[in-house]
């Protein structure tokens, strides 16, 4: 038995070490997202500030979470079987449920997930003590607040609600004073981000990006003292009680030094914003390998610690033998958290689910239009319709002028930004220094902020202020900010409900469900991997020449990458649909239902997934010269709604043989089948002969094609009415050939369709 033990706190370090890599993954976006979104560096430079911080961070903290030992659960109450079951459901769960949210790029709190996990999983097992007439030292009865420790659940939960709202306020208002003061246009580093060229006064911008940076530096140290290095050995109880002694003085002294330095730095040409991202990039990284990643060992260590205390008792079983010792404080061995402080670093160089979960975070906060990653909903559209109005009942109080002299401040178009930067330097500051002041005053006050949560806020607060939401992107933003914070909360109930089945499961199933689970936990992450390679490996050509298109400044060349991008997002869709054409017309023959329920989302899929490049293509149109386009846009629009209606043939087609199948009518009669397949690889043919001339862009066999389609549409109506003709004389299932003559003539209206898109195609790049 105690083999078995062993054997289950192995795989829970392994499950750590994946854990951590998860970890890193999911809060990466926390402290690359304002670097990488400003372009204040190469990735690899962001990349390894980042990592010397995260390992400094791991390193030097005390590592283990207490909040595993007793934070959550009375373990003097809880037998060493008990505490194993609780551990091994708590990291099979969390890993599966951060990979999940990975894999989707959406952040989520690590600490509330471990938190809300450990609670599920305690939860279960205080129940099984309760209803089984659990007693205490001294005979009584044990109550649910014996057994959970409540009070840390309440406090994180309250720190959710919190942080969210005071986060997204205080990042807006503080960007939109620093917007104030600075504008978009500014001189920095001896160059200006004025579109025009015109320079600022040397003194004037010195002073106020010094005194800016000066502002910063300072937050961003007392950010690092307060709750990067809290818990390190550096900070000894005299240096804590100095620094909470002289507080003002340091923090007074810190901005009038800095500042100084800065507004010098600033007018000898040094980049001191850059240095401000790139410190508090550092900031954070240190902070959340300090007090957030290496959290994930507290669980696995607390397991090895229960083993270790069990064997050292012979004799015991592991039923009977309470857990006291895991009532003391924690104290982590250095080298596991220097090898904690490894895989975080590895995981952040080479993880790209990391830069999955960035790209959602800066995406949302950008500047300029693009594709949205989210779509539009109910919600989203009245809270933008509301706000409209109010924001113009507001305007009406502001006087004329006090209004024109705040637009002046706000006018983005006069900038330039860094090549693909999605917010300038001025932004990507305030979203770090913000950040870590709330964390550093959460921290101060002992209220659990979550730091995912924090800068996420900041961010959107910070874009909003900003005025990155047009009217255009404002909603598909909403919907996209709304997504990511729903995500949060349900990251906590999931937790919670899956840990307490898992525990259960442990319980009563005993060694086998023990085997089954992380059997399961390891097909289930063996599965996702594979499918998120694959996903990222299939990332279709026509992406990479959207964003090409989007920073290309010549016009002549957006023009032909925009005309690239619809060949190539037009051939992405024909491919699918003669692919689904071919699949229902086959699982509907055959009778296969399942096939055709598939086919169902498949379609809607595909259907949102056109009206996402209709809007890229139609920012690219705006994009390219306006008489150009006006000329060009009834063709485009012409070959849009054309592959739009080859979607709908599809629906057209499978819902109705989806319905036939799932009731059991009767089959069609094999020899219609054969003759019509005839016609159905013919159909196939055109279609993959498109997809190729679409990929090679050879658009002088249009005219070829479209007399095919011709002819094979004339040729599938002459079919159509000798079906017609044969109901009319033979006693045919009236039900079964009305459908028959649907897909016939949905076949007929896919060559239709598929005319108009290559003569819109052809027109559109005026080949034809």
């Amino acid at each position: 038995m105690s083999t078995f033990f062993l054997g289950i706190v192995i795989f829970l370090i392994l499950l750590a070490i994946f854990d951590l890599v998860v970890g890193v993954s999911n809060d990466a976006v926390n402290f690359l997202n304002s670097a990488i979104g400003a372009k204040v560096a190469k990735f690899r430079t962001i990349v390894i500030i980042a990592a010397i911080g995260v390992f400094a961070g791991a390193s030097m903290s005390n590592g283990m979470m207490d909040v595993a030992r007793h934070g959550i659960m009375t373990p003097m109450y809880f037998s060493f079987y008990d505490v194993m079951c609780v551990f091994l459901a708590v990291m099979v769960t969390d890993v599966i449920l951060l990979d999940v949210f990975n894999t989707l790029g959406m952040p989520t709190s690590t600490t509330v997930s471990m938190v809300f996990e450990l609670l599920g999983g305690a939860f279960a097992i205080a129940l099984l003590k309760i209803m089984g007439g659990a007693t205490g030292a001294d005979g009584t009865l044990l109550t649910l607040g014996d057994l959970l420790n409540t009070e840390k659940a309440l406090s994180v939960i309250l720190g959710i609600f919190l942080s969210v709202g005071i986060a997204f306020v205080v990042g807006t208002l503080v960007q939109w004073i620093a917007r104030l003061v600075f504008t978009f246009t500014y001189r920095i580093n001896g160059k200006t981000t004025d579109a025009s060229g015109n320079m600022g006064g040397l003194t004037s911008s010195s002073l106020k990006i010094g005194i800016f940076s000066g502002i910063a530096v300072t937050s961003i140290i007392w950010f690092l003292l307060i709750n990067g290095l809290k818990s390190t050995t550096l900070m000894t109880p005299e240096a804590k009680a100095f620094i909470a002694d002289n507080t003002w003085y340091i923090i007074g002294g810190g901005i009038a030094g800095f500042s100084l330095i800065m507004t010098l730095l600033s007018a000898l040409r040094v980049p001191v914003l850059k240095f401000v991202v790139l410190l508090g990039t550092f900031a954070l990284a240190m902070a959340f390998a300090g007090n957030d990643l290496v959290n994930f060992v507290g669980v696995p260590l607390t397991g090895l610690e229960a083993y270790n205390d069990y064997m050292a008792n012979d004799g015991t079983t592991p039923y009977s033998f309470m857990m006291t010792s895991l009532m003391e404080s924690a104290k982590t061995p250095m080298i596991y958290l220097v090898l904690a402080g490894v895989v975080m670093v590895l995981s952040l160089v080479f993880s790209k689910k990391a830069q999955n979960v960035v790209k959602t975070s800066v995406d949302l906060s950008r500047r300029d239009e693009g594709d949205e990653m989210f779509g539009s909903s109910a919600v989203a559209r009245m809270l933008v319709r509301n706000t409209a109005k109010l924001a113009s009942k507001v305007s009406s109080i502001i006087p004329a002028r006090v209004s024109r002299w705040i637009d002046s401040r706000f006018n983005p178009d006069a900038a330039t930004l860094e090549d693909g930067a999605a917010f300038d330097h001025i932004r990507a500051a305030v979203n770090l220094v913000v950040a870590g002041l709330l964390v550093a005053l959460g921290t101060s006050l002992k209220l659990p902020l979550s730091t995912t949560y924090v800068t996420f806020m900041v961010a959107m607060g910070a874009s909003l202020a900003d005025r990155a939401w047009s009217r255009e992107s404002a909603v598909f933003r909403i919907t996209g900010v709304m997504s990511v914070i729903g995500g949060w909360f349900i990251t906590a109930g999931a937790a919670f409900i899956m840990c307490y089945l898992i525990t259960n499961l442990m319980f009563f199933g005993k060694f086998v469900a023990m085997l089954l689970a992380v059997v399961v936990a390891v097909v289930l992450l063996i599965r996702s991997n594979i499918a998120y390679s694959k996903k990222k490996t299939l990332e279709r050509e026509h992406d990479v020449v959207f964003r090409k298109m989007l920073r290309e400044p010549n016009e002549n060349k957006r023009w032909d990458l925009l005309c690239k991008h619809i060949r190539l997002s037009n051939d992405v869709h024909l491919q699918f649909v003669a692919e689904t054409y071919e699949d229902v017309t086959d699982a509907f023959f055959r009778e296969e239902y399942r096939r055709l329920k598939r086919a169902t989302s498949r379609i809607e899929e595909e259907r949102n997934d056109l009206k996402r490049q209709r809007r890229r293509e139609i920012i690219g149109l705006r994009k390219v010269n306006p008489i150009l386009a006006m000329e060009r846009n009834t063709w485009y629009f012409l070959g849009n709604n054309s592959v739009e209606q080859m979607i709908y043939c599809l629906k057209r087609i499978n819902e109705p043989c989806r319905e036939h199948v799932g009731n059991n009518f009767l089959p069609i009669d094999n020899g219609y089948i054969t003759s019509f397949m005839n016609y159905r690889n013919e159909i196939l043919k055109i279609y993959r002969r498109t997809s190729e001339y679409l990929t090679n862009g050879n658009m002088s066999i249009a005219v070829t094609l479209r007399a095919d389609a011709m002819n094979l549409q004339a040729s599938l109506s002459v079919y159509r009415q000798k079906v017609i003709d044969d109901i009319q004389r033979s006693q045919l299932n009236i039900e079964s050939m009305t459908l028959f003559l649907l897909i016939v003539q949905e076949s007929q209206e896919l060559l239709s369709s598929l005319r108009h898109m290559i003569r819109g195609m052809a027109k559109f790049q005026d080949l034809q």
